[in-house]
Order: C-alpha cells, then structure tokens, then sequence
C-alpha cells in the first residue's frame, strides 16, 4: 500500500470536505528577504518556531496589536504540531500545574472554532471518548462483547472489554492539528500583518541585559524588542536554553488510515488498555476518528535523541506495525484490506524533568521568553499558552492563566554557566 508522509503535503491543505471553501496560502518570506513594512510604534516581536505554541503566540501578539515576524526552519506544523492526535480534554489536568492552563484554553479552542470556521476548516469537533481493554486479535471475527458494551459504537468489533465513558462532548473535542496550526498562521498573516520567514536560528543578540535582535543562518538580522523561543524538542539544542533547563524529546509514533466504510466511523475517540496475545504488560494507545474520514492511531513512545532536521523524522518499523496490529484488533473497518495506510509517521514530543511546561521570561535576559515542553499537551494548551505569552510580552503580566508555576526561574538554582 502507498504510504505518504504528512511533510511532503502542500504547505496549507485545503479544509476538510469543503471544496468550495480555501484556506489562503501564507506568503513565505525566506531569510534573505527584506522585512514588510511595519508600524513604527508597534512593539516589534519576533517568534521563534512553527509549530503549535509559536503560531498561537504569533497569532495572540498581532492581534493585540505587536509587529511579529514568525521564524521557522523548516515549515509550519512540519514536526508534532502537524503529526499529532489533536485531542481536546477540558478536565483531564485536574488537580495538577496544568488545570488552569488546560480550562482556559480548551475554551478557547471553542471560540477560535467558532471565528476560524474550525468545523469547517479544521475538523473542530466535540465527541464521547471511552476507554477499554482490547486484546490482540489477528482472526477477522468480531470479539466477545462484555457488560457495559451497549455504549461502544458498532465499528468497535474488536475483542474490546470493560468499556468506560471517559470524556463526553462537553468536555473532549478533537481538531486535526496541523490544519488548525496552519488555519491560525493565515489568519494571522492576513488579518494582522504577521510575517513569516523561512530560516534557521543562530542566535539570540543582547545589549547589556536585554534582547535587541535574532541572527538567522546565512546572517540576516531581525531587529526585535521582544523574543520568544518556542523551539519545541529543540530547546535543548538551543545553547541560552539547555544551560539554564533540559528539555528532551519523546519520540511518539502515529499512522493515519482511511477505510473503506469512513461513514460508519462515529466520533468516538478510544483510550486503550492494549494487551499483546502472548501476554505481558499493556500498552495504552489511543484512537482518534477524524471528520475527514480519517483514523489516527497513536502509541508507542520512548525519549530518543532529537535530530537536527525534522525532516528526517521517521517511525520505527516495529512500532509502526505494532500500531497497525491494535487497529486491526480494535476494528474489522482498520484491517488491512478494509483501509488504505495514509501514513506511518513519528514525531518528538518536548518534555522537561518535573513535567510542567516552561512558559516565561529567560532570567537575566530581559525581552527573550520562553514557551515549550508541552509534552503530550501541545495542541491542547496551545491558544491559553499564546494568549498568555501574548499578554506577558506586551503588558507585563498574564491575565488569562498565572504562569508562576511554568517560570523558567524555577531552574535558576541550578544554572550553568553559559
């Protein structure tokens, strides 16, 4: 069966099932390029990296009214943020750093859907997630049904047991993540004048103690008042970064597939307890019905050095073909034959050594912020965390969420040397 590869589509697919509708295509500038015009007295931001949580920084910064030029290596959402589920989850960080984070922006995900068109444009829905056991089943027959099995979908034939609510529509949605990272890049730069440029980072010029410019690769310079770093997995390749924290890459794997019937796939989304035939411990992959007609199926996790280009992220064979094993066992509509393999991908996930998100001003740099180490969380906390950024760039404080507990001055105490 062919296979493509997400990073080989076109820059900004058109929306899900709307011929009619286009999504504009963003105006890439190259580093060579000579900068737009811009508002002399805008605040003048640059936004390092494209993924997720630098384009809602991006978008959230020019609307209130800053001059922002986006940077990225490669191209918008080319890493995780274009390969990830794009789960939603209102409640699900409960109790934890992440509560406030996760509320607020679910919520906004909800009214960004409702500007951006994002069930047109994005796949922007709410669904029922539940969570089950399934074993690992290569006979083509339906699984035994268990009690409690009324409220699984009909496309779950699989041998599926002990199935659970865990989420409903009012508290878990789902957005196809890539579109909605390139959705937001082109309304910013349509609505707001956000420029974006195609270059690498070399880096991050200070005069005294504040930020005054970036140096790109091949020595243009971007004159800035402000800097963010959302540079994702690559933080800890960023020398001002990794000397104050680490932060190290999950490597994920995901394929994408397409059946045959996609009209008997219901939204439902599934949290696995996933057991292999010869038995052993579980694995907990997840499965995701898209709007489009897709199913993303996902698992397989392990930290694994981060390379350079995230063009040359490639799934592992082995994890790849456990993946298509547990869509094959969860349902007869996943098997091979019955669905075409849209991709076998893998993506780095970024995450810190206390588990919470690094989201704040870099100490004793004034005007160069910090936003990463999402891990799993991305395109969740992704609007709350622009927004956030958004407020603390331009007024000095976040309003919309406390970033106390996601300061990157909690590492200060063990700070190297630059």
């Amino acid at each position: 069966m062919a296979v493509t590869s997400p990073s080989r589509l076109p820059p900004f697919p058109q929306p899900l099932r709307t011929p009619n509708r286009r999504i504009s295509r963003v105006t890439l500038i190259r580093s060579t390029s000579s900068p737009m015009n811009r508002n002399s007295h805008s605040k003048r931001v640059v936004v390092c990296g494209g993924g997720v949580i630098g384009v809602c920084t991006a978008y959230f910064l020019a609307k209130s009214g800053a001059a922002v030029t986006l940077v990225e290596k490669s191209s918008v959402a080319c890493a995780a943020s274009g390969k990830a589920g794009g789960f939603l989850a209102l409640d699900w960080c409960d109790g934890g750093a992440l509560s406030s984070l996760a509320r607020a922006s679910f919520n906004l995900h909800r009214s960004l859907s409702e500007e951006l068109d994002g069930a047109r444009s994005y796949g922007y829905r709410p669904l029922t997630t539940l969570s089950l056991t399934v074993t690992e089943s290569h006979s083509a027959s339906s699984g035994s049904k268990s009690p409690g099995s009324s409220i699984l979908p009909s496309w779950v034939d699989g041998s599926a047991r002990t199935p659970r609510t865990i989420g409903t529509a009012e508290t878990t949605a789902q957005v196809h993540p890539q579109l909605f990272t390139r959705t937001l890049i082109s309304k910013a730069v349509e609505k707001y004048g956000v420029e974006v440029v195609i270059g690498k980072l070399e880096s991050v010029e200070v005069d005294g103690d504040r930020v005054n410019s970036v140096v790109l690769e091949g020595g243009r310079v971007i004159e800035s008042d402000a800097v963010v770093l959302a540079l994702g997995p690559w933080s800890g390749k960023f020398e001002l970064l990794s000397s104050l924290f680490r932060v190290y890459g999950l490597k994920a794997h995901s394929i994408v597939l397409e059946p045959k019937e996609s009209d008997a796939i219901t939204p439902h989304a599934l949290f696995l307890s996933y057991y292999h035939s010869q038995g052993g411990k579980p694995m907990d992959p997840e499965v995701y019905p898209r709007p489009n007609g897709e199913v993303y199926v996902c698992g397989m996790s392990a930290e694994a050095e981060v390379p350079d280009d995230p063009e040359q992220i490639v799934g592992d064979p082995e994890s790849i073909r456990v993946l298509k094993s547990v869509a094959s066992s969860v349902s007869s509509h996943l098997r091979e034959g019955e669905a075409q393999v849209r991709a076998e991908q893998a993506c780095f996930l970024p995450c810190t050594d206390d588990s919470v998100p690094i989201i704040g001003e870099v100490p004793g740099v004034r005007g160069c912020y910090v936003a990463t180490g999402h891990s799993c969380w991305g395109i969740l906390n992704g609007p709350a965390t622009g927004a956030a950024m958004a407020e603390l760039v331009l007024d000095g404080y976040a309003s919309i969420v406390d970033l106390a507990e996601f300061s990157p001055a909690r590492f200060v105490g063990r700070r190297r040397k630059f």
